[in-house]
C-alpha cells in the first residue's frame, strides 16, 4: 500500500457500515511503453474493499497529460463499491 501512496493518490474511505464507498484511484502511466506502471496497488485496493464485503460496481476512468519532465499521462479512475448483503 506505501507503494500506492507514492505512485498514486487515493481516497482514504473507510467504508464502515455504509451501502457504497467511492474510491478514486490515480494510475501514472509508464514513461517507456504502454499501460499503467501500478495496476497492481489498483488490484489490491479492489481486493482490499473485497475483503471487507464490497463488490466494484462501478468504474470510471478519464486521462489527462503530465506537463513534467519526465512524468507520463495520468489516468483518473473512480470506482464505486457495493456492500454484499
Amino acid at each position: 500500500m506505501d507503494t500506492v501512496k507514492k505512485e498514486s493518490s487515493f481516497s482514504t474511505a473507510t467504508g464502515e457500515d455504509l451501502q457504497y464507498v467511492v474510491l478514486q484511484v490515480t494510475l501514472k502511466e509508464k514513461f517507456i511503453g504502454t499501460g499503467s506502471g501500478n495496476l497492481t496497488e489498483l488490484e489490491n485496493i479492489i481486493n482490499e474493499q473485497a475483503s471487507k464485503g464490497y463488490r466494484l460496481h462501478t468504474i470510471a476512468t478519464s486521462s489527462g497529460a503530465s506537463k513534467g519532465l519526465m512524468g507520463g499521462d495520468r489516468i483518473q479512475a473512480t470506482l464505486v463499491f457495493e456492500k454484499l448483503i
